[in-house]
């Protein structure tokens, strides 16, 4: 199989990926996938072998292209399925010899596809989730009836992140309050830092929770600034962890407050609750896949726009107030505790 290549989107094809697993028992699944979405998916229970596809490294260009059809020709594969919409996901399977070769009619590569399945606007209408399950069911495989996200991490893992927690000083017995301010996208699908530490800092004084702040390298600024907002000192973890550790302390959190992004969606596959604030993205396509998470947002005309950077002042996000964030996370937590209960 080949993986997509963004964490949220990868972590949104595990049910298909789990659906493939239960009418192919016996067949062997290996995944080519970029170096972040390979170690998401290390330990995976649906994932035989992984084939890291390295395009910024030494698969980059059409040298690094042709090194990895060799490595996927030696493999000898029956049939690869193209869960990647690119063209260049096609050419690599069709260079390295793969005689069956499976996906979407996308990006001018039906040629270079055996069974090439067509994309209506229906299927472009559905959720991620749903837009993967489809294209197994038009290949002629069975949909699972609760199709469920799926992500593994280790008792190691969780426990190096307990006590890595503890050292930065989070406070034990106490619940962890995560807060992602990034979005890989783009500056658009990001809330803003003074009110994400408004939002922490009263719900941590409620919950009696330590709050730990995430995200990668380039969001480190935004972190600081929430850093020196906050009335109260957060664990900042920001740009200091893997892709395996942040899904171990998404893992351990009690509760998430995020944009629409990754970790979004690997606090849903581990079962989090958590507020998710949407401005310019398609939230009936991104939503988490969970119950267990409530959508804030604003309706304006413009949205969603789906656009990386915004020309119009940010309405969509400057609509959304704290108090609004807030007033969701409480909701969210009392209905799963009066489940729980």
């Amino acid at each position: 199989m080949r993986a997509v290549n963004w964490l949220g989107d990868a972590v949104l094809t595990t049910p298909a990926l789990g659906a493939f697993r239960a009418a192919c028992p016996g067949m062997k699944v290996t995944l080519a996938a970029n170096p972040p979405v390979a170690e998401l998916f290390r330990l995976h229970p649906d994932v035989d072998e992984i084939l890291v596809y390295d395009r910024k490294g030494r698969h980059k260009g059409a040298v690094g292209l042709a090194r990895m059809a060799r490595a996927l020709r030696r493999e000898r594969f029956d049939a690869a399925l193209l869960l990647q919409n690119a063209f260049d996901a096609a050419l690599l399977a069709f260079l390295a010899g793969i005689p069956a070769r499976m996906g979407y009619a996308r990006d001018a590569r039906r040629f270079l596809l055996t069974r090439a399945v067509p994309v209506t606007d229906e299927i472009l209408s559905l959720h991620h989730v749903e837009y993967y399950l489809r294209l197994l069911t038009e290949l002629g495989l069975p949909r699972p009836e609760r199709p469920a996200l799926r992500l593994r991490v280790s008792g190691e893992e969780r426990e190096a992140m307990k006590v890595r927690l503890l050292h930065e000083g989070a406070r034990e017995g106490r619940p962890i309050l995560g807060i992602n301010p990034g979005a890989t996208f783009g500056s658009a699908k990001r809330w803003f830092p003074e009110r994400f530490a408004a939002v922490a800092d009263t719900l941590a004084d409620e919950w009696g929770a330590s709050v730990v702040l995430m995200g990668s390298v380039p969001e480190v600024p935004l972190s600081a600034e929430i850093e020196a907002a906050m009335m109260r000192r957060p664990v900042n973890l920001a740009g200091r962890t893997t892709v395996r550790e942040l899904m171990a302390l998404l893992s351990l959190c009690s509760f998430l407050v995020t944009n629409d992004s990754g970790p979004m969606h690997i606090a849903a596959a581990f079962g989090v609750p958590e507020v998710a604030i949407f401005g310019p993205t398609d939230w009936r396509a991104t939503s988490p896949w969970t119950s267990l998470a409530k959508i804030v947002r604003v309706d304006v005309d413009c949205s969603p726009c789906r656009k990386r950077e915004c020309d119009r002042g940010h309405e969509c996000m400057v609509g959304v107030t704290a108090d609004m964030v807030v007033s969701a996370a409480r909701s969210l937590r009392a209905e799963v505790a009066g489940g729980a209960a």
